[in-house]
């Protein structure tokens, strides 16, 4: 198991190899919602060992992952503006 970075996948970010799940998707179940690792493990489909192999990187690298999800937040960010919304009643 290994966590990789693929332009074409997950737009860069840090995920499992082979799989389509990012680290920040794996720390976000876990660490911020309270998770426990074999709850995302059933959920997710993966080993004990990816969920652990993602936390493990994330702790290494906190502050890419945070960069990532500020970057994932902005991109949301300047879509949502760019959309269509229903125009306001005068």
């Amino acid at each position: 198991m290994a966590i990789t970075k693929d332009t074409d996948i997950l737009g860069g970010e840090p995920h499992i190899e082979g799989r389509r799940v990012g680290v920040r998707h794996v720390v976000e179940m876990v660490i911020e919602n309270g998770r426990t690792p074999a709850y995302v493990s059933d959920q997710l489909g993966l080993s004990m060992s990816e969920v652990y192999g993602a936390l493990s990187y994330y702790y290494d690298n906190i502050e890419e992952i945070r960069a990532a999800r500020c970057e994932n937040e902005k991109a949301f960010d300047r879509l949502s503006d760019g959309s269509l919304k229903p125009k306001k009643k005068a």
